[in-house]
């Protein structure tokens, strides 16, 4: 299944603007073992998220916002990990959700290394 860049660009570029906009639910995804705070990385991933939409909208930087698209993608892998097991307890629906973020990072990396090769 490949993501057209359209739709990609969507997801960066909305998801981007929701670390600004509301960084708390980003925050409380970011390991702990991580240095630093977590805000910070809240809003290094806004920018990487918001870059790689502009990236992927301009047709001379489309291959390298491909590139960006799947080293992003795999790159957040592990918060996504994280927040499956801090959700462990809640209620089925939200571990579904948690779990159903997993591999829907295949296609989002898949996508954007086709995008990449110009395929």
């Amino acid at each position: 299944m490949t993501i057209p860049h359209r739709v990609l660009t969507g997801i960066f570029g909305v998801a981007g603007a929701l670390h600004f906009l509301r960084p708390d639910p980003f925050d409380s995804l970011v390991p702990p073992q991580l240095p630093g705070s977590r805000r910070f990385y809240t809003y290094a991933s806004g920018v990487a998220e918001l870059a790689t939409a502009a990236l992927l909208t301009n047709p001379s930087t489309r291959r390298q916002g491909g590139l960006a698209t799947a080293v992003l993608s795999l790159g957040v892998w592990p918060g996504n990990i994280y927040m499956a097991w801090l959700w462990r307890r809640r209620p089925w629906y939200r571990q579904l959700v948690s779990l159903g973020r997993l591999p829907l990072q295949i296609p989002l990396i898949t996508s954007g290394l086709r995008i990449h090769r110009g395929e």
